[in-house]
């Protein structure tokens, strides 16, 4: 009888070692191809205070205006957005530096490029799960206030919130770089995929959690 018990827990266990194996796997794999078909832009303020948060949005409307003059309809890929922040991070780091100054402050802002941790983040009715993305960071003075964030590619960053409508042809940028599952999960097309979407987040959640310790 006892023999019996934990051969079934042996398998239990080994089970559950294994439904945790695929679960990460398939995680991992969700996660990575999302990540890696978009560009996003993180603009973290200086302090949590009235003043210094209103700052930081001056400052991103201010980034996003100098994108939007880099950029035309021609370029259609993440590898092409960034091509074009890294020959320009210099100017994008003087803009922003000068809209601080003219706005009164003295903080010194630091601007690159890298991956970075996400949390989750709702554009309209798209929803990014929570893992590491490659971004342009722009860091403030301190740097240890409320942060804001938007995706430069495919263009979400001026969805409307108040409808929650993202442009057409953002979506059709982000289908086209993902596998139908992938473009599912992130639009909550059904119970399943919502279902899906926190699972992945909850495992992404995780892994950033564990990594920042």
């Amino acid at each position: 009888m006892k023999k019996n018990i934990f051969v079934a827990f042996v398998v239990l266990f080994l089970l559950f070692i294994f439904i945790i194996v695929c679960a990460s796997s398939y995680v991992s794999a969700v996660s990575s191809n999302i990540s890696s078909s978009v560009f996003r832009l993180h603009v973290i303020a200086n302090s949590d205070s009235c003043e210094d948060q209103n700052l930081k949005y001056i400052v991103r409307d201010r980034v996003l205006d100098y994108m939007n003059s880099l950029v035309d309809s021609d370029v259609s890929s993440k590898d092409e957005i960034m091509k074009v922040v890294s020959d320009n991070l210099e100017s994008f780091k003087s803009i922003a530096q000068n809209t601080v100054y003219e706005n009164g402050y003295d903080y010194k802002v630091s601007v690159e490029i890298g991956n970075f941790a996400f949390p989750t983040k709702s554009y309209g009715d798209i929803a990014l799960p929570a893992g590491y993305y490659d971004a342009l960071r722009v860091s403030i003075g301190d740097a240890k206030g409320k942060n804001w964030w938007c995706v430069m590619f495919p263009p979400l960053c001026f969805v409307d919130v108040s409808s929650g409508i993202v442009p057409e042809d953002s979506k059709e940028t982000l289908e086209e770089s993902l596998s139908d599952e992938e473009y599912e999960l992130i639009s909550g097309s059904s119970t399943e995929f919502e279902v899906k979407f926190k699972f992945v987040e909850f495992f992404e959640n995780f892994k950033n959690t564990f990594a920042q310790k």
